[in-house]
């Protein structure tokens, strides 16, 4: 079954060079376009598409706003693949924070593209984990959020729960933690699944984003 994407930008020639790049894989399918984020819920609802591409600023509903209200009230819902201008952008921050999987810039190359949604929809590792990392360092209260430090507290990890929620942190795949750690892949994958249970987390970057506030991980 092809990945299928939805399109969210209020810019047409941007949506038109994204279905280009993406429609010309075999392995993934655009099924829908929209030019604002209010209408994410409605289309999401109709299309079920895997994953969201959606620009992080639209003029009546953000693609912050836009992911708060898809993740709220759609079940088991899509992944969320935020669109933007600027790399280093506390509006990407945000989006983050607020349950996206992951961003792409606009310049990026059809390569990339076509790269971030596949390993968006496949979740088994970090999008842009440098990236991710600097904005935490910029926009992340440098691991001294007080919800984040008990919310990490409570989630009371095993040794290597937090050793896998550091190479999570890193960037790192299951396959590439399970070398890393001289034990199977899916051994890794019932630690990872164990992780986001305990810290209440939907996905490996909701994980690395509460590890980063809290200051389990140091951003630097």
């Amino acid at each position: 079954m092809p990945v299928t994407v939805l399109l969210v930008d209020d810019e047409p020639l941007v949506r038109a060079g994204l279905r280009a790049v993406l429609a010309a894989q075999p392995d993934i399918e655009v099924v829908g376009e929209a030019s604002d984020g209010a209408a994410v819920i409605p289309l999401v609802r109709q299309l079920r598409p895997d994953v969201v591409a959606m620009d992080v600023r639209m003029p009546l509903m953000d693609g912050i706003e836009a992911t708060r209200a898809l993740l709220r009230t759609v079940s088991d819902p899509p992944k969320i693949l935020v669109v933007t201008t600027f790399e280093n952008d506390e509006y990407v921050y945000e989006a983050l924070r607020a349950g996206a999987d992951g961003f792409l810039l606009k310049r990026a190359r059809p390569a990339e593209i076509v790269h971030a949604v596949r390993l968006v929809a496949e979740g088994e590792s970090l999008l842009f984990p440098a990236s991710v990392r600097q904005l935490a360092a910029e926009y992340g209260d440098g691991g001294g959020n007080p919800a984040a430090r008990a919310a990490m507290e409570r989630a009371a990890l095993t040794e290597r729960e937090a050793e896998v929620l550091r190479l999570m942190a890193r960037g790192l795949s299951n396959a590439e933690i399970a070398g890393r750690l001289i034990v199977g892949t899916e051994t890794v994958k019932s630690h990872v699944s164990a992780v986001l249970a305990k810290l209440g987390a939907r996905d490996r970057t909701q994980a690395v984003i509460a590890a980063y506030e809290s200051g389990f991980v140091a951003p630097g």
